[in-house]
This record gives structure tokens, C-alpha cells and sequence, in this order.
């Protein structure tokens, strides 16, 4: 079936709607466009994926991933296989692609405005290499009305006939869980001006419309509820990102307020956010009080939401409060260590957890890392772990150990923080930590554990707008042999 459509340029072109495998280029191997290059592979289309990075698009081109992200590397190697998954230039990747999915970084600048010129970049390669019709399709998250600016951008940069459309396809994908983000969604949001280009968009993801491809990842996968296909205009759907990660934001800063509430009146923000959850119009995602909202979306997303407000005329105060909320959540958190150790100057701490999230090696914006940079400039000595962010975290930070494993970083420890909430920390055998701890204090930054689990096991428990557990009198009263706990610490300390 052909449509018409009316490009930029004034001229009707003819599209066609009917199901086929496309030509997909996707410029932009970071978290975002290495997950949609893997999966638009994976449901049969052929993709070319560009970075302008040399380094890591050689680690690309061997099989190495240049990050960690669960499934996403055996996704690569099974498509790359089935020759349906390319890495190459930006260049090549122009050139090659019928639709082309631009998904570079979009960093804040000093002032919180979100970064275009990786945008911009890329908007003038196409515009002077690309030929006949492209579909271009902002998949990074960008300001409202930055497709018409690329339009702009491309009508007055092309020197070589390009016709084209601009759509916006806003990504909703979480670290940790991107695959399976993008290959079974609760929504896929569409923003384009054309009936022509918003028809080719549904054809990309009719796969994932019908759920009808091969799912990687479960085993027999159930059958799912199909998502819902949004279709809007650009500017709709460009705000539509922002607006969501900023409300996900405000509610994790409201809850830390509630915690904080909890802490003065004795109350347990854990029971709270679940009454409140329970109401169907609020949900229970997102009321996890902790050390603050960190990576590379919302920090910068809220900032963002809150310039392009400005610049409308448009006061957004409650943004700047939910920001300035989650900026003082580490030293909420660093309050508590004072409040227990009273001096932290000398004192090891080990710290469980890098990663501004679990399942991911994604230390931007981390609040851990604040926290391991606030105990240094205090004089603490720390010894931190994460399964993952080691080398991220050791490129930041290089002047802390970092340790082989949770029962090595907390030898000897004054105090264990726990500031990511890995799975593997709540299999940790606490008898055994109990024997090479210097204090059998935890200080929980995610309320990963319940006060009575630790304290059972002879630690202190101190959480997040929780009342304290103290810890359970018959396991420290029983006699711990020195001989014994001397020498696991010789163990864990040869070991490492």
C-alpha cells in the first residue's frame, strides 16, 4: 500500500505502509542506542549502529561491550550472527539507513539546559550526505520543539536533494531492565507531523505492537497484553518524555520528605508509602525514600523541564524544590553516619554499592559516589564494592580501595553503608561479617533489609525514616573466639 506525504521541501511522496523489514540506522552506542539497535535487530529489522567514539566502536566491531547491561550482549552476539546488527562510522551509518534514530547524548549544560550540539552534529552530517527520502527520528531526549529546529536545520543545510520528516519516539527505557523495556513496553509514543512518517514509525514497531517476534529473554514468553500506540504531534511528544521523568522524580522526593517526617515523629515511612501505594491513583512505584534519585535521566531531565519552562514564562518552582530535595539527601544520609560514629575522621567505612542503580555499571550523577566523596573529604577511610561499576567508579574516584567482594570491603569496618540495593547483598552471611567488623553497624541508604533481619544477626540497624533496631542481646553476648576472627581477617586481607 503507498501513501502521500508532504514533505518539508513541499513535495508528495509516495511511502510505503505495507509490512516489510527496513533499513534502520541508529546513530549512538550509548545505553539508549545500543539497546535500540540490538532490539530493532532482534524483531528482523536490519540496523546499522554508528559511534563516532573509535575506541568503543572497536570494542563494538570485536564482540566486547563497552557497558554493562543485563541481556544486551547476548541479544548482540545473536543478531550480529544472523547478520541483521552492523557497527560502522556515523558516516556509513547515514548513508546506509532508510529511517535513521539519532541517540546521542544530551548532557546539561552549566546552566541546565540540556546540550544539542551532538544533535546538531549529527543534523548537518545528514543533511549533507544523506540522498533521496530519510525518516529522522530524535530518539534522545531533547526540549520541546527540537524537531522543528532540526527541520530547520535540515532545509537549510541539504545540498544534495534530501527529502525527509522529522519524528520524535521518545525512549522509556530503565538501566537495568532496557531489553526487556524496550521489547515489552506498556506504551510506545510516537510524535510526527506527517500521516506518511507516523505510518512507517508503526511499522517499525509492529513487531513489538503484536508481540508477534522471538523474545530473547523469557523462555516460552507468555503471551502479553499488547502496548498501547500513542501517536501524537513532535512537540507533544518530545514533552511527554520530560514530563514523565520529572512526576517519577517528584514522587521519589516526596516520599524522602515523608521519611524525614517518619524520622521525627516515630512513624515508618515503609508502612507509609505502602497505605499510600494501595490507592490506585497513586501506585506504590517510586515511594522508596533512600539517598536520592541519581543516573543520567532524571537529574538532568529535571533540569531541563525546569529551563524550558523559563523560557515559556512558565514558573516551574515545584521542579526546583523536588532538585533541591534530592540534593540534600546524601547529607541527610551523612548525618546519620556523624550521628553514630560521632567523629568520621579516621574511620574505615565500607561501602556496598557504586552504581546509581542495581543491574547496571552506570555511575553518572550516582549519589554513592557523592557520598564516597563527602566521607573522603571528612578524612574517612574507605573501602568500597559494587558487582560492576568498579572501573566506572575507580575512573572518578581512584583514591579509595576498592575490594574484591562485600566481606573484604567490611574488614576491620567502622560502619557498612549499604548505597546500591544489589541483589547479592541480601544473601550476605552476617555471622560471618559479625567476626571482621571493628562495630557491627548498618547503615542502610535504600532500606534494602528490614531492622529486625540485621538485627537479629548482632548489628545495629540504622535506615531510612525507619525507627533504629538495636541489636539483638543473645548474639552479642555469645563469645567470639579472637583467634578465629584474626584470622579470617589474615584471609581476607591476603586474598586481596
Amino acid at each position: 500500500m503507498l501513501v502521500e506525504n508532504q514533505s518539508p521541501s513541499g513535495n508528495k511522496l509516495q511511502i510505503r505502509t505495507k509490512k516489510i523489514k527496513m533499513k534502520i540506522s541508529v546513530i549512538g552506542a550509548g545505553y539508549v542506542g545500543l539497546t535500540t539497535a540490538a532490539c530493532l535487530a532482534q524483531i528482523g529489522h536490519e540496523v546499522f549502529c554508528s559511534e563516532s567514539d573509535v575506541e568503543k566502536l572497536t570494542k563494538l566491531q570485536s564482540g566486547v561491550m563497552p557497558l554493562f547491561e543485563p541481556h544486551l550482549e547476548d541479544v548482540i552476539k545473536s543478531v550480529r550472527k544472523a547478520g541483521r546488527l552492523h557497527f560502522g562510522s556515523t558516516e556509513e551509518g547515514i548513508v546506509w539507513g532508510d529511517a535513521i534514530f539519532i541517540c546521542v547524548g544530551t548532557p546539561p549544560l552549566p546552566n541546565g539546559d540540556a546540550d544539542l550540539s551532538a544533535i546538531e552534529g549529527v543534523a548537518r552530517a545528514i543533511a549533507k550526505r544523506a540522498t533521496g527520502y530519510r525518516l529522522i527520528i530524535e530518539k534522545s531526549t531533547v526540549p520541546v520543539q527540537t524537531g522543528a529546529q532540526l527541520r530547520k536545520h535540515l532545509s537549510v543545510h541539504s545540498t544534495k536533494g534530501l527529502k525527509y520528516d522529522v519524528a520524535s519516539n521518545p525512549e522509556f527505557l530503565r538501566e537495568g531492565t532496557s531489553v526487556e523495556d524496550f521489547l515489552h513496553p506498556d506504551r510506545i509514543v510516537i510524535g510526527a507531523d506527517s500521516t506518511g512518517a507516523a505510518g512507517l514509525l508503526r511499522e517499525i514497531y509492529e513487531p513489538i505492537v503484536t508481540q508477534s517476534f522471538t523474545c530473547p529473554i523469557h523462555a516460552g514468553c507468555p503471551k502479553r497484553k499488547e502496548p498501547i500506540f500513542l501517536a501524537t504531534d513532535t512537540n507533544s511528544a518530545e514533552l511527554i518524555k520530560h514530563a514523565s521523568n520529572s512526576f517519577l522524580a517528584m514522587k521519589i522526593s516526596f516520599i524522602n520528605m515523608v521519611a524525614n517526617l517518619c524520622e521525627e515523629v516515630g512513624a515508618d515511612v515503609t508502612k507509609v508509602a505502602e497505605g499510600m501505594g494501595l490507592d490506585p491513583r497513586i501506585g506504590p512505584a517510586f515511594l522508596s525514600p533512600g539517598i536520592g534519585f541519581g543516573g543520567f535521566c532524571f537529574p538532568k531531565d529535571v533540569q531541563a523541564f525546569i529551563r524550558i519552562a523559563e523560557k515559556s514564562g512558565c514558573d516551574f518552582s515545584l521542579l526546583r524544590e523536588v532538585e533541591k530535595i534530592n540534593q540534600r539527601r546524601v547529607e541527610h544520609f551523612v548525618e546519620k553516619i556523624r550521628k553514630e560514629l560521632w567523629v568520621i575522621r579516621g574511620k574505615k567505612i565500607a561501602v556496598w554499592g557504586l552504581a546509581f542503580k542495581p543491574n547496571t555499571d552506570d555511575v553518572r550523577f550516582a549519589p554513592s559516589l557523592t557520598l564516597v566523596k563527602t566521607l573522603i573529604d571528612e578524612g574517612a577511610v574507605v573501602h568500597a564494592y559494587d558487582p560492576e561499576a568498579t572501573a566506572k567508579a575507580k575512573a572518578v574516584i581512584p583514591n579509595i580501595t576498592y575490594s574484591a567482594d562485600a566481606y573484604q570491603a567490611a574488614i576491620g569496618a567502622d560502619a557498612i553503608l549499604v548505597a546500591t540495593e544489589w541483589d547479592e547483598f541480601r544473601q550476605m552471611d552476617w555471622k560471618r561479617l559479625l567476626s571482621v567488623v571493628e562495630q557491627p553497624l548498618v547503615i542502610d541508604g535504600r532500606n534494602m533489609f528490614g531492622p529486625e533481619e540485621i538485627s537479629q544477626h548482632g548489628f545495629r540497624y540504622v535506615s531510612i525514616g525507619r525507627v533504629d533496631a538495636l541489636p539483638s542481646q543473645s548474639v552479642v553476648e555469645q563469645k567470639i573466639d579472637p583467634f578465629s576472627v584474626q584470622a579470617e581477617k589474615k584471609v581476607r586481607e591476603v586474598s586481596a
